[in-house]
């Protein structure tokens, strides 16, 4: 063996070393987190959370069941912005960062519809009809902006190596967070308050759940549900599936590649601007930099449920969402971590390391093209 194989061979050994080294501790911060957390339930002033954790009171099943709820809930709208991404990245092979700036058009159009339409008074007396619409007008703002930007910034790159592409979405993630500023200025916007009906808890299955987080969960599931039955049931998701596998042959078998791309990036939009609205009337506000962290966090969902697998991206966002609502709390916390609340992003991103670490094609395993599987 040449020298520069045993140099090869050695560089390799510590990198599996290192990786096996972080596996044996990120599970082990897990299982010991999780053991502190259950011996903290059954006594809070045990051994362990005297030392490392004093003044513990554990958590009661009320608020573990509404961390989870929260999670679930929040994790759906990571999942919808998600499926954007998964799709692009199915046809095109890139990833698309400027999804998150679609996301942020759809929550502030439906800012401005909802306080026009607060101003005149149908929010309260009509709200059903008020949230379709709003709806309605965030899908249209969101799906003309992935247009749009798939038309002008993206199309005129397709035959050029990715990085251009990825760098591209950079700047138009940029263009669009400084034009948003420059119109509505750097404060944040309220949504109106919600009626009081959908707001209170409802009892299901013995879990209490905001009527909002009802709301996001009905929503986010019929929304996949349409969008599977596009993708698997229709002419267009089997042509779009066509694309995603082999361009040249799709176009040899009569399919418009560069429309089926376009619908892509429609249908992609529509998933944001309702997620958008969901995020909207969860959080209640709105600025410039909105699709910023939330569109990191649903790459961050489609790479764990496996990137081009829309399934696997919804799921990944539940997940994920779940993680970092539970896991500063049941994980972190009996460990003793000061400022657990803070910590979210950190559980987030740990949560997409762990999952890399074990299965690096994601939850579900990834669905690309023939290109990028080569």
């Amino acid at each position: 063996m040449t020298a520069v194989g045993v140099r090869s061979t050695r560089r390799v050994s510590w990198v599996d070393r290192f990786l096996t080294t972080l596996r044996i501790v990120l599970i082990a911060l897990i299982v010991v987190g999780l053991l502190a957390f259950i011996a903290q339930q059954i006594d809070n002033d045990n051994a362990f959370a005297r030392r490392r954790n004093p003044g513990a009171t554990g958590l009661t099943a009320a608020q573990v069941k509404g961390l989870f709820v929260t999670g679930v809930a929040q994790g759906a709208m990571y999942g919808l912005i998600a499926l954007g991404y998964s799709m692009v990245y199915g046809v095109l092979g890139f990833i698309n960062f400027a999804h998150g700036e679609v996301f942020m058009l759809g929550t502030m159009s439906g800012f401005i519809a909802s306080t026009k339409l607060s101003d005149a008074g149908y929010w309260e007396s009509n709200f059903i009809g008020s949230f379709l619409l709003i709806i309605l007008i965030a899908i249209l703002v969101s799906t003309a902006t992935a247009v749009v930007m798939e038309r002008v910034a993206y199309r005129p790159l397709r035959d050029s190596p990715r990085l251009i592409p990825l760098i591209t979405s950079i700047g138009v993630s940029f263009f669009i967070q400084n034009a948003v500023l420059g119109l509505f200025g750097p404060n944040s916007k309220s949504y109106p308050q919600l009626p009081e009906w959908l707001a209170k808890n409802r009892t299901i299955l013995t879990f209490d759940i905001p009527g909002t987080k009802i709301m996001v969960l009905v929503v986010a599931a019929v929304s996949m549900a349409g969008l599977w039955w596009v993708v698997e049931r229709t002419k267009t998701g089997k042509a779009m599936r066509a694309v995603a596998e082999d361009k040249e042959i799709a176009a040899l078998m009569g399919i418009n590649v560069d429309r089926t791309i376009v619908l892509t990036f429609a249908i992609g939009g529509a998933m944001a601007g309702i997620g958008g609205i969901l995020w909207g009337l969860s959080f209640r506000s709105v600025t410039h930099l909105t699709g910023f962290l939330p569109g990191i966090k649903a790459f961050t969902a489609a790479v764990v449920g496996g990137v081009g697998n829309l399934g696997g991206s919804m799921a990944g966002g539940v997940a994920l969402g779940t993680a970092e609502s539970l896991g500063p709390q049941v994980i972190l916390e009996p460990l003793g971590v000061k400022g657990v609340s803070q910590l979210r992003d950190a559980v987030a991103f740990t949560a997409l390391v762990v999952v890399l670490l074990f299965k690096p094609a994601g939850l579900f395993g990834e669905r690309l093209s023939e290109d990028d599987r080569a």
